[in-house]
């Protein structure tokens, strides 16, 4: 990578772990279509590179989490158990769907993401109960898992609406949960891709430079300001990076 390459990956990382730590979320949405727009890898590298930084992060975001008494190590430890597991199954599943599919649809969970934060329909929930016992956290771990493992992520994208909304978690709690979750989740996809060859750990290093301490800026943020405030900034500004990269793959689909 050239320096501009290196200092434009930093600050993706930077964003990525800022965002990390707000919205429980391993920082891959970002991180993929920004190493691919900025640094220029290809689509398969874009998608798995992600996937080792986002361990460090996760690890930086939910040791906030845990001194503000803000992690469920209970359904933590059961979503690790589900999405493990299937997190090695959607990165297998990689080589044979078209990566320009895989990365339309990240921008697509992106926006949908959004949106729910936005109008706070997934992540306003302020439960004082979980429902539902180990059945639905282990299916909400599955399902994140795979889409971990699949799209480069680290599942926090799917587990943290699910658990506020679905499963009834209060918000913050939901928050730490999901990141002390990906710190499990994205050890086996991020072993499926190296051993496939589709990390770029170059990218991977200059990602960490940035994320690791964003991690620990966006859960400072998130434990100490009010939720619907970082709903409307953050939530705008993870759509219109959906829409744009959104734009981009549906271009690049039809130019093929």
């Amino acid at each position: 990578m050239s320096p501009l390459e290196v200092l434009l990956a930093i600050a993706v990382g930077l964003i990525s772990g800022i965002l990390s730590g707000m919205f429980g979320v391993g920082g891959g949405i970002v991180m993929t279509p920004g190493v691919q727009t900025f640094v220029g890898t290809p689509p398969i590298v874009a998608l798995a590179t992600p996937l080792p930084v986002i361990f460090p992060t996760a690890i930086a975001g939910a040791m906030r989490y845990r001194s503000a008494g803000q992690i469920d190590l209970g359904a933590a430890g059961w979503l690790i158990l589900a999405g493990a597991p299937a997190a090695i199954a959607g990165a297998a599943a990689t080589d044979r769907i078209p990566t320009e599919t895989l990365l339309l649809v990240t921008a697509m969970l992106l926006g949908w993401q959004a949106i729910g934060i936005i109008l706070g329909s997934d992540l306003a929930g302020e439960g004082t109960t979980t429902r539902g016992g180990p059945g639905r956290i282990v299916a909400t771990g599955a399902a994140a898992g795979f889409v971990s493992g699949l799209l480069g992520i680290g599942g926090g994208l799917l587990m943290v609406p699910l658990l506020t909304r679905w499963i009834g978690m209060p918000l913050k709690r939901s928050l730490g949960t999901s990141l002390a979750a990906i710190v499990g989740m994205v050890i086996p996809g991020t072993i499926v891709h190296a051993w496939l060859g589709n990390i770029d750990w170059s990218v991977a290093l200059a990602l960490a430079i940035g994320s690791v301490p964003g991690a620990r800026i966006g859960s400072r943020i998130a434990l100490g300001t009010k939720e619907r405030t970082l709903r409307r900034l953050v939530g705008t500004f993870m759509l219109v990076v959906g829409l744009a990269y959104a734009a981009q793959q549906i271009h690049d689909l039809m130019a093929g």
